[in-house]
């Protein structure tokens, strides 16, 4: 029995440790928090020895940025944050996450910094600037005090919009290493000790670690791979559009079930980012423009109002950094097409009312139909295509013509047609 433990004791002595590795390759949102936070509990879970947050963003949400730093931080497994591969940057929000990290690296070729925080929708005056600014700067000071780096430096990327190149985070004690790639990364890691944010000591043992790339559910990576606000954006008004096509012209059933499906798409990839409710309230009065274009005779006035009223609303939709927000190109790519797709639908609508119905009962008033019984008064005609019991107010024989003149539920009313007089000649008689 005591060999059979000492045996199993060796087996797990050697037996390689385990890292969970999880990529940061876009704008810092709120999917990215899930995605961190799952992949921290699951190192957790699984005992690893560390989490490997491989990073490449040009920044992102502040609240979205402390949500991750608060899980960093509050992690019981260690947590590097490794900006690469070589080109990559760890910008903005991505420097207050790289500071967070227990273990701060870069590969060669990486920058990060210029974490100045930018207001949503446009400049700030110098008392809102004072105030965003020191609350970040209290923030980021907080966590690099905790793990033992450059405060002074570290405010600068705030205050000043200070950018570093990897060499120059490493010689100003911003980061811990340079590993030109995530083995040697691992390797020289090995034995290191670092002081958790807590205070406590802890030593690393990631030589020949198994890297385990953390696999997203099929939420996350749906939710990923629509997060961008542009592709959000175009869903939406595409299902916007499938949805107006099919309550104009119902029974196509196609436009309508991918219309539903394309705007809760994008519906749901806006909801994770905060909206700035006046592009909204411009989104909104595009709409009734468009419908108010087709209604009314403005030359255009109240279309070309409509496109600029969407292009504006879509391009303030977001409260976010100029990398969530949606693009000036994309809003306009946008707004004209759908402008004109609106505009010449709602058009066919509105003037289709006024023309005479061809379906139902109005739609047999007046029309010529034939005998194909005798009606006497009853019998059966054809019209339209189709057999239809008949009434007659006089005798018609067989193969007669008769006018429809009622409808009385599946029987309709008719009358035969009057006989055409006869043509008068104009001309004189030959004599």
């Amino acid at each position: 029995m005591l060999m059979l433990i000492l045996a199993l004791a060796a087996v797990s002595a050697q037996a390689a440790p385990k890292v969970i590795a999880v990529d940061v390759d876009s704008v810092i949102h709120p999917i990215t928090v899930e995605i961190i936070g799952h992949a921290i509990d699951q190192a957790d879970h699984e005992n690893a020895a560390a989490v490997l947050l491989r990073m490449n963003t040009p920044g992102g949400l502040l609240d979205a940025t402390r949500e991750i730093t608060s899980k960093i931080v509050a992690s019981r497994v260690p947590v590097i944050v490794y900006v690469t591969p070589t080109g990559a940057r760890g910008a903005s929000a991505g420097f207050f996450v790289l500071e967070s990290a227990d273990v701060a690296a870069m590969a060669p070729g990486t920058n990060t910094g210029a974490s100045s925080p930018v207001l949503m929708n446009g400049q700030m005056d110098a008392v809102m600037r004072s105030k965003v600014e020191n609350d970040t700067s209290a923030w980021l000071r907080s966590i690099v005090t905790k793990r033992g780096r450059n405060v002074e430096l570290a405010e600068e990327t705030i205050r000043k919009a200070q950018a570093f190149t990897e060499k120059e985070a490493l010689d100003d004690h911003l980061i811990d290493l340079i590993a030109p790639d995530e083995r040697r990364l691992l390797e020289t890691l090995d034995g290191r000790e670092i002081r958790r944010f807590d205070g406590r000591a802890e030593v690393l043992h990631t030589q020949g670690a198994e890297v385990s790339v953390y696999q997203a559910s099929r939420r996350e990576r749906l939710m990923q791979s629509i997060a961008d606000p542009n592709i959000g954006y175009i869903l939406v008004v595409l299902g916007a559009l499938g949805i107006y096509v099919e309550f104009q012209a119902p029974g196509l059933i196609f436009p309508g079930v991918a219309g539903g499906i394309l705007a809760l798409l994008g519906l749901s990839s806006l909801a994770v980012l905060p909206i700035n409710w006046t592009g909204a309230a411009l989104l909104i009065l595009a709409l009734a423009l468009f419908i108010l274009e087709a209604k009314f005779t403005s030359h255009g006035i109240l279309g070309t109002g409509a496109a600029v009223a969407m292009v504006l609303g879509a391009v303030l939709l977001i409260n976010g950094p100029p990398e969530l927000r949606i693009r000036l190109s994309t809003s306009v790519a946008v707004a004209v097409p759908f402008a004109l797709i609106t505009m010449f639908l709602v058009t066919l609508v509105v003037r289709s009312r006024n023309y005479r119905s061809v379906m139902g009962e109005q739609a047999l008033i007046n029309q010529i139909a034939q005998a194909r019984t005798a009606l006497a008064p009853a019998g059966t005609v054809f019209v339209h295509g189709e057999f239809w019991n008949a009434i007659s107010s006089m005798p018609v024989e067989q193969g007669g013509e008769v006018r429809v003149v009622g409808v009385d539920g599946m029987t309709l009313r008719v009358e035969p047609t009057l006989p055409e007089p006869p043509r008068t000649s104009s001309e004189p008689l030959a004599k």
